[in-house]
């Protein structure tokens, strides 16, 4: 018997990104090869351990050729090893990477498998300041690893909206830390990876960590510096995100890549292994195989040509956003972005605060979602600020003309929330309104399909 209720709200989610327009910076949509892989019968096989890393080195043919001896607990892996290395091959290619373990379930696992690799209780971690544009796992006191680590925060400049290095090279001399992590989840710069490196050498023993989730698809298109070819030690991503995969993670990593089974000396050199060991047994248990091959699949993608347009045209669209925003009176945080995120100071520019106008935009179809901005003095579930990026419509094919056309709903959308909020204007007032900008949004949704579905 079918559970008509779960395919009922399958379907009508089906039809909620058909019908709108996706502005929430870490969501995209995948293939519908990706799709199929991660609904095939991979999730019937338990994979604990880890495929033989030789011969990764050259094309997926190359890799395909050679079946080394695993390292797993389980029999019938004749095709998930395949699998597994196709993914870890064609990662470590996108990411010049010398080690990819891509069994990590999220990137907050895949964050916390660092840490457990390389720290020891009550070590020290400098990384960026949640209410900078951080991310939880950086350091939020709510998380487990705050509670197990001791983590310090760098903030951002308020004139610039780009990291303070000058704080974090002094924060680093006086702490020494034992990870320097870059990382974000509102941070519209691009990172000075090589001042990073050059603060890193200084603390002996300081492993360089990168958290580049919502980027990592533009800097496998070539459109963002990638921290690992200045000298950084780790980087972990999202699969989803830019990179346009199945939500889980991956850690890529620099160093000597040895037997999992054979705990190694505890030096930056061998750290491929060590995060191996850290994330199966010492994290999670075994491995999702249907999403390592949808993971898989996602990679092969974003080797091709066109995945390197798709990057570059995120960042096109979304400067074209930004500047349109900002020709409207938005305040954008950094004064525009350098990557696909933007995040509107809505307090600042408008007198109203972040999560009015989320609402609003959700009445016409667009997605976004609040966020705080730096040294906000809002409370988090309604903060000064939004947050959007380009990822998801410039999936859908969407280009200048749509985001002008974005740019031009959002400043009508904020005069509404102004005369809502500031003027006590009753909502039904603009009933009509909002009912043909619905049918706009639409209306533009349904000429850019979405992909998969």
């Amino acid at each position: 018997m079918k559970d008509s209720k779960i395919f009922e709200l399958i379907e009508g989610e089906k039809q909620r990104q058909r019908e709108g327009l996706e502005l929430i910076p870490s969501e995209n949509y995948v293939s519908r090869e990706v799709l199929e892989a991660m609904g095939s019968v991979f999730t019937n096989k338990y994979s604990e351990g880890y495929p033989g890393f030789e011969d990764l080195e050259g094309s997926d043919d190359d890799v395909l050729a050679s079946e080394p001896a695993n390292h797993r607990y389980y029999g019938g892996q004749q095709f998930t090893d395949k699998v597994e290395r196709l993914a870890i091959a064609r990662a470590r290619r996108l990411f010049h990477a010398d080690h990819a373990n891509v069994q990590p379930h999220s990137g907050a696992q895949a964050n916390n498998a660092v840490y457990n690799a390389w720290l020891e209780p009550g070590d020290t971690v400098l990384g960026m300041n949640l209410g900078h544009g951080g991310h939880l796992t950086h350091g939020s006191p709510v998380t487990l690893s705050a509670k197990i680590y001791n983590f310090i925060a760098y903030g951002t400049d308020p004139e610039t909206g780009d990291i303070d290095y000058d704080e974090l090279e002094k924060l680093a001399k006086e702490h020494k830390p034992k990870i320097i992590l870059i990382g974000y989840s509102a941070f519209a710069k691009v990172p000075d990876f090589e001042r990073v490196v050059e603060i890193g050498k200084q603390i002996p023993g300081c492993l360089l960590m990168a958290d580049m989730a919502h980027v990592a698809g533009l800097i496998a298109g070539g459109a963002h510096p990638n921290p690992l070819d200045f000298g950084f030690h780790v980087m972990t991503t999202t699969t989803h995100k830019t990179l346009r995969g199945p939500r889980g993670g991956l850690i890529l990593s620099r160093g000597k890549v040895s037997n999992p089974l054979k705990k190694p000396e505890h030096t930056l050199e061998n750290i491929p292994t060590l995060i191996d060991r850290s994330v199966f047994p010492g994290t999670q248990g075994g491995p999702l195989m249907h999403i390592i091959a949808a993971k898989a699949v996602a990679f092969y993608e974003a080797e091709q040509v066109s995945f390197q347009n798709y990057a570059r045209n995120i960042m096109s669209n979304a400067k074209v956003l930004a500047d349109t925003l900002i020709k409207h009176g938005f305040k954008l945080v950094g004064g525009g972005t350098e990557n696909h995120l933007i995040l509107v100071d809505m307090m600042g520019s408008f007198g109203v605060d972040g999560k009015i106008m989320e609402e609003m935009m959700d009445k016409v179809g667009l997605t976004l979602n609040a966020n705080a901005i730096p040294n906000d003095t809002l409370p988090p579930f309604k903060p000064s600020g939004i947050r959007l990026g380009t990822a998801a419509i410039t999936t859908r094919g969407m280009s200048r003309t749509e985001m002008i056309k974005i740019g031009d709903w959002m400043r009508r959308l904020a005069e509404i929330c102004v005369e809502i909020e500031k003027k006590n204007k009753p909502e039904s007032s603009f009933k009509g309104e909002l009912a043909q900008m619905r049918e706009e949004v639409r209306e533009i949704a349904e000429i850019f399909p979405v992909p998969g579905i």
